[in-house]
Order: C-alpha cells, then sequence, then structure tokens
C-alpha cells in the first residue's frame, strides 16, 4: 500500500466513523420510539386501549397492534428504499426520522378508549402503521451510510455500528420505565404515566433531526449520480436481479429481529403472567442484557472484518439454537438471578448474527440497489417477526405455559438464520470470483474512496 493510499483509507475511516455515529443517534431515536411501544404492549395498552376484554384477549389484542406495525414495514420499505436508491440515502433518512417522531409524539397524547371509545384503538393502529411505513426505510439506509462511507476492509464493522440502536433505545425504554415504576403509583403510571415516554420523543426529534442534516451524501450514492448508473425503478431491480438473494436475506434476518420481539416484548408479558416477577425485575434484566450488547456489537463488528459478517451470522444462529432450550428451562425457576442471566445469554449469541446482518447484505447486493435490497428484506423479516409475541401466546395458551415453549420459537429463528447465512457466505463468494461483476465492484469501491478522501500527491 503507497503511502497516499494509506493516507485516503485514514481518511475514508475517519469520515466513516463521524457519519455513523451521527446516523446511530438518529438510529437509537427510531428504535427508542418503536420500543417504547412494545413495552407499552406488553403492560399497560390492553387496559388503556382494550378495556372490555378479559386479560389474556386484551394482551392478545395488544401484540396484534404491535403486529401491525411490522406488517405495514414492507410499505415503507419499498417507498423509501425506492427514495434512497433514487434521491439519496442522506435525504431518505431525515424523512424517516421526522415521521417516525412525530408519529410517537401523537401517541403519547392520545385519548384512551374511556374518552373516545372505539376511536382510540382505531386511531392507535393508525399511528403505529405510520411509524412501520418510517421504520421500513430506516434500517436499510443507517447501514449504507456506515458502509458506504467507509472503506472496503472495514465494511463488518462499520455496518454493525447501526445496530447499537436496538440496544440503545431498549436501555433508556427500560430505564425510563424502570423509574417511572418507582416514582408514581402503579394506577397513576397505567392511567397516565406511561405517556412521558411518548412525549419524549419531541425534543429527542429536535437533535436527531440536527444530527441527519449534517451527515454527507455518502461517496457510493455520488458515483452512482455522477457515472449515471442508477436504476429507475431499483425495486422491481431487486426481485427481477437478484430474488435468491433476497430470499437468503430474510432468512439471514429472523433471528436477530425475531429473538428481540420474543425475548423483549413477550418474555416480558410472559414474566409478569406466567412466572410472576414483577416490572421492576424484568426492566433491570432486560437493561442489563441490553447494556451488555453496547460492548458486545463493536467487538462482534470487529469480528466481521477477520471473519466475514456471513460467518458471524452463522455462528451467532448455532450458538442460540445450542442454549435455546436450556436458557428456558432454567428460566421456569424464576429466580432473578436466572432472569438476568437469560437476558444476558439470550442477548450475547442472537447479537452475534444482529452484529453481522448489515454486513452480510451489504456483500450480496449490487450498491445500485443496496437501499431497496436491504429495506425490503429487512421489513419483511420484521413483518414475519412481529407475529412471534402472537404466536409465542397462543403455543404458551395452547401448551399451558409448558417451560419450553419460547423454546421451540428461539429454536426454530436459528435454524432459519443458520441455513440462510451459509447461503449468503456462498452468494458472497460467487460475486467476488464473478469475473465481470468483481472487476465493476472494484471500479464502483475505488472511485467512492477517491470521493471520500482528499486527493493527496504522491
Amino acid at each position: 500500500m503507497t503511502d497516499s493510499t494509506a493516507i485516503a483509507a485514514r481518511n475514508a475511516d475517519r469520515n466513516a466513523w463521524r457519519v455513523t455515529l451521527a446516523s446511530l443517534v438518529g438510529t437509537s431515536l427510531e428504535s427508542y420510539d418503536f420500543y417504547v411501544f412494545s413495552y407499552f404492549s406488553a403492560l399497560f395498552s390492553a387496559t388503556v386501549f382494550f378495556p372490555n376484554t378479559d386479560r389474556v384477549a386484551g394482551t392478545l389484542l395488544a401484540f396484534l397492534t404491535l403486529a401491525t406495525s411490522y406488517f405495514v414495514r414492507p410499505i415503507g420499505a419499498i417507498v423509501f428504499g425506492h427514495l434512497g436508491d433514487r434521491l439519496g440515502r442522506r435525504a431518505t433518512l431525515i424523512w424517516t426520522i421526522g415521521i417516525m417522531g412525530a408519529a410517537t409524539t401523537l401517541i403519547g397524547v392520545l385519548p384512551g378508549y374511556a374518552t373516545i371509545g372505539v376511536a382510540a384503538p382505531i386511531l392507535l393502529v393508525v399511528l403505529r402503521v405510520i411509524q412501520g411505513i418510517s421504520l421500513g426505510g430506516e434500517w436499510g439506509g443507517s447501514i449504507l451510510v456506515g458502509v458506504e462511507h467507509s472503506t472496503k476492509r472495514r465494511r463488518g464493522f462499520y455496518a454493525a455500528l447501526p445496530q447499537l440502536g436496538s440496544p440503545i433505545g431498549t436501555i433508556v425504554t427500560s430505564v425510563l420505565f424502570l423509574l417511572l415504576s418507582v416514582a408514581m403509583p402503579a394506577d397513576a403510571l397505567a392511567s397516565w404515566g406511561w405517556r412521558i415516554p411518548f412525549l419524549l420523543a419531541l425534543p429527542l426529534l429536535a437533535v436527531s433531526l440536527y444530527l441527519r442534516l449534517s451527515i454527507d451524501e455518502t461517496p457510493v450514492f455520488s458515483h452512482l449520480v455522477a457515472e449515471k448508473k442508477r436504476r429507475r425503478m431499483p425495486v422491481l431491480d431487486v426481485f427481477a436481479k437478484q430474488p435468491v438473494a433476497l430470499l437468503v436475506a430474510i432468512g439471514a434476518a429472523m433471528l436477530g429481529i425475531g429473538s428481540y420481539s420474543l425475548m423483549n416484548t413477550y418474555t416480558v408479558s410472559y414474566g409478569v403472567t406466567a412466572l410472576h416477577f414483577d416490572y421492576q425485575q424484568l426492566f433491570v434484566a432486560t437493561t442489563i442484557g441490553s447494556l451488555l450488547q453496547l460492548v458486545t456489537i463493536p467487538l462482534f463488528g470487529v469480528l466481521a472484518t477477520r471473519i466475514g459478517s456471513a460467518r458471524v451470522v452463522w455462528i451467532g444462529a448455532l450458538t442460540t439454537l445450542v442454549i435455546a432450550f436450556p436458557m428456558y428451562f432454567l428460566l421456569q425457576f424464576a429466580t432473578f438471578p436466572i432472569l438476568v442471566g437469560t437476558m444476558i445469554i439470550g442477548g450475547i449469541f442472537p447479537t452475534l448474527s444482529w452484529a453481522g446482518l448489515g454486513g452480510l447484505m451489504a456483500d450480496i447486493f449490487g450498491q445500485s440497489i443496496r437501499y431497496s435490497a436491504l429495506s425490503i428484506a429487512y421489513a419483511i423479516a420484521a413483518a414475519l417477526s412481529g407475529l412471534i409475541p402472537l404466536m409465542t401466546e397462543g403455543l404458551g395458551a395452547a401448551t399451558h405455559n409448558a417451560w419450553w415453549h419460547p423454546g421451540i420459537v428461539l429454536g426454530i429463528l436459528s435454524v432459519i438464520t443458520l441455513v440462510a447465512a451459509i447461503a449468503a457466505a456462498g452468494i458472497a463468494r460467487r460475486r467476488r470470483e464473478d469475473a465481470a461483476d468483481a472487476a465493476d465492484v472494484l471500479q464502483s469501491e475505488e472511485a467512492a474512496e477517491a470521493v471520500a478522501a482528499p486527493a493527496v500527491a504522491d
């Protein structure tokens, strides 16, 4: 490597670090906005918006409302994926964060069933639909601003960093509900205190918008514009040109997304109703597990730069499969240390798959359709994962809450992701081995790095 090349690589890495951190703040807010409702569904929305049903039916309806936002994510992925590949990564991410923040704030002022009757759950569903559409376009863009500002060698690391948004959102949400549950009586929290986390989205939105406006457009997209290589209909090209890669990407995402739905939504409800933990214990355990991810996700990103993102994903899937049933077997003893251990172990191994996911997808899709491809694959996986709390609740009812019923769900997710990640490694390898495609990728990478770094004379 020449001195000029080394300097250019260092400059590209510094710029990628700055842009990724700025994007991460917005991604954390998006995750916070979304997970606030996940906790709310498990704990309060059954009584606030569905008070005329029994407890089990109310919980099922709350989870169905939660799932609604997952179902509409593919719509957001199509809309914002197209915009991201046609108009740019930066502008699209500004729209997604603004829409999400506004919808979350409105949920915080939404009257309950006791005030406006059936209009309350209808409006709640509408706002959840808006949230889901917004989130459908967020993830792909947040991954790409890091990946496309970095050098190829560091791609796995910068693709992992935006994944910190989920644990950060979970931590902030858990801490807020924990503080609120300590600071106010349970009836006050259930009647109006739950609104506070939603309303906090407004000032956080202002900070996130400021940071998103500071992000530069990615060198890769700028190169596509300069070379007139943008696709007219990138969404259609995803299905027409890389349908197998799309299916593989969906499968690879199932464990990373699904384990969050299982651990942070269903397990909270299951821990209260079946295992008789209190809310504070569950929030503390969830927060501890998420805090650990702040360390493990960057470490797993470094690992991805060494062994490849797809390999990191399948290792995570395999280890999760191994621990799924023992973890839930121990949880039935319902002690707080075991609960904390479950959240830690149940966080570390699926986090391997979560940390490597963005790099895996970036490796198997072409640059001109990446935003659409990543967004659609992630959104479809999220839509399927949105059914997990509902399905696990039904499985628990059918088996009288047998200790192994969540383990079945986690095991199935692990197998799907394991097979998909192995297939993704093969797709990425074939792309590298194809001479014509390799030449095109190399040319685009060199041009992108030239745009990202200032010219340096030999």
